[in-house]
């Protein structure tokens, strides 16, 4: 038997009209934190390198520096990992969604009762 999660809060911060990070962009920062490659963390998401690639480009332009440092391959082979800024960026993120969440434990205990459950 599934065990049930109940209703969770996922947060989008919109910087600027069509200029947000959402928690597609922060689990990717996040896989590549713990994978230390962009093509093993699409790979974890199921999502295409080129996806991929495209959302680390889109952050890397979000801010003043870039949130992810990528090194090429070679005889050494590539590999990507969080700069300070992505893991001040990341760990800024994870703190919103944790606050959020526990600021609205009784309303989402209220919308989890009103809501179908499915298994």
């Amino acid at each position: 038997m599934a065990v049930k999660a109940g209703p969770t809060v996922r947060i989008r911060i919109v910087l600027s009209a069509g200029v947000a990070i959402g928690p597609g962009k922060a689990d990717l920062l996040a896989a590549i934190e713990t994978h230390g490659s962009i093509a093993a963390a699409g790979r974890k998401m199921k999502m295409s390198y080129q996806r991929a690639w495209s959302l680390i480009d889109e952050l890397n332009g979000m801010f003043d520096e870039p949130l992810v440092a990528v090194s090429r391959g070679g005889a050494q082979r590539g590999g990507a990992s969080l700069t300070a800024m992505g893991q001040a960026v990341l760990e800024r993120y994870r703190a919103i969604e944790a606050a959020t969440a526990s600021i609205c434990v009784a309303e989402l205990a209220q919308i989890g009762k009103m809501a179908k459950h499915y298994e």
